[in-house]
């Protein structure tokens, strides 16, 4: 594993820190507030490349590894981890899944239009089945040249998106092999968005519920195979966790520099809190966790662009991560004292912010079952 970033990777990061510092930055507490996706800033991000960073240049994308990737939502995510939950999920559950495996027509039709401005989502989560998706709902009916689906998803990051990879039952008898993935397009007859979720964290994104009514799908849209849903989606969620990883990596990453900015300039005692050994040691464990956290991400990274298994790392690296986004923002709250627990500062936002990476993309006692599962098979 390469643990040094490559120049390409030290310029990469420097350019997304600058441009999300400046252009989202000042609309942070406002996004926040208005509970409103940036849209105008998404199409900067299409314009940037970043909204198709790991789909290949054949495709319109810009051909990035994934560490690149993540170092791309990491920044991000340092400063508003709404719009960086977007740009994780719309990469890794939605355009990846296509060019990977996609048929060239799917390929060719939809990539270039998800790399350029469009927004992808992914839904498999219903009411009565969140971490048991073998328990959907959602059905799809063979129609002639295609299937007529009709169900309710629940908490789809980027509700108001344009492209989605849907999962459906196609055989009740079969179970988890029963269940198909469907591309399900804006503009569908009986395909729309319902209920938009009022979150306590990661405001700027639309999570919302996804409603199909006898919707019409041809069999030009089945990606995966029939049959190959439930398979596609457990294997687009294990580059989606690398992606969550990032983001709480960049959530705990925000919050320190606060708490570590605060520090200097807050005193007690005729000093600086900064100089109080208590202080000093929280900020040195923060430190070193965010470190842990970021290279547990990277190599799990590392692995998928070198063909090596990357599964279990994935799991380790999302569930490490997310954990010790939640430690970090309330040791950053605690350095910040009653000023932290004000919107004065974004440390209580980072808060509400990194609860939900410890449930998203499979929660974190999913992630302990499968990395359990790995070390006893």
């Amino acid at each position: 594993m390469r643990l040094a970033p490559t120049e390409a990777q030290v310029l990469l990061r420097r350019s997304v820190r600058e441009f999300a510092e400046k252009e989202i930055g000042p609309r942070v507490r406002e996004l926040d507030e208005k509970a409103e996706f940036p849209m105008d800033i998404w199409q900067r991000f299409s314009k940037l490349g970043y909204t198709g960073c790991i789909v290949p240049k054949e495709y319109g994308g810009q051909g990035l590894d994934t560490v690149s990737y993540l170092i791309i939502v990491e920044e991000v995510s340092r400063v508003e981890p709404g719009v960086g939950l977007a740009l994780a999920v719309h990469n890794s559950v939605a355009c990846y899944p296509i060019y990977a495996w996609g048929t060239e027509e799917q390929k060719r039709r939809l990539l270039p239009g998800l790399c350029s401005g469009k927004l992808g989502g992914f839904a498999i989560t219903e009411p009565g089945a969140g971490s048991d998706p073998a328990a959907m709902e959602t059905v799809a009916k063979p129609d002639g040249e295609g299937y007529i689906i009709n169900g309710n998803k629940v908490f789809i990051t980027n509700g108001n998106g344009d492209v989605f990879i849907v999962a459906a039952k196609t055989d009740k008898e079969k179970g988890a092999k029963g269940i198909t993935a469907f591309i399900l397009e804006k503009g569908m007859n009986g395909f729309k968005s319902g209920h938009k979720e009022d979150k306590m964290g990661l405001r700027s994104d639309d999570t919302m519920e996804l409603i199909m009514e006898d919707v019409y799908v041809p069999n030009a849209n089945v990606i995966g195979g029939v049959g190959g849903g439930f398979k596609l989606a457990m294997m687009s969620l294990d580059v989606g966790r690398m992606g969550i990883g990032a983001q709480a990596v960049g959530i705990a990453q925000g919050a320190f520099e606060e708490a570590l900015k605060y520090s200097k300039t807050r005193k007690t005692f005729g000093k600086p809190i900064s100089e109080h050994q208590a202080i000093q040691f929280m900020l040195a464990d923060m430190a070193i966790e965010i470190d842990a956290a970021r290279l547990l991400v990277h190599r799990a990274a590392d692995n998928k662009d070198r063909g090596r298994p990357y599964v279990t790392e994935a799991a380790m690296a999302k569930m490490f991560a997310s954990d010790m986004a939640m430690r970090m923002v309330i040791k950053a709250l605690q350095i910040l004292g009653g000023h932290g627990y004000t919107k004065k500062h974004l440390v209580e936002k980072f808060f509400r912010d990194a609860k939900a990476t410890q449930i998203y993309e499979g929660s974190n006692e999913i992630q302990r079952l499968v990395i359990s599962r790995a070390l006893l098979s």
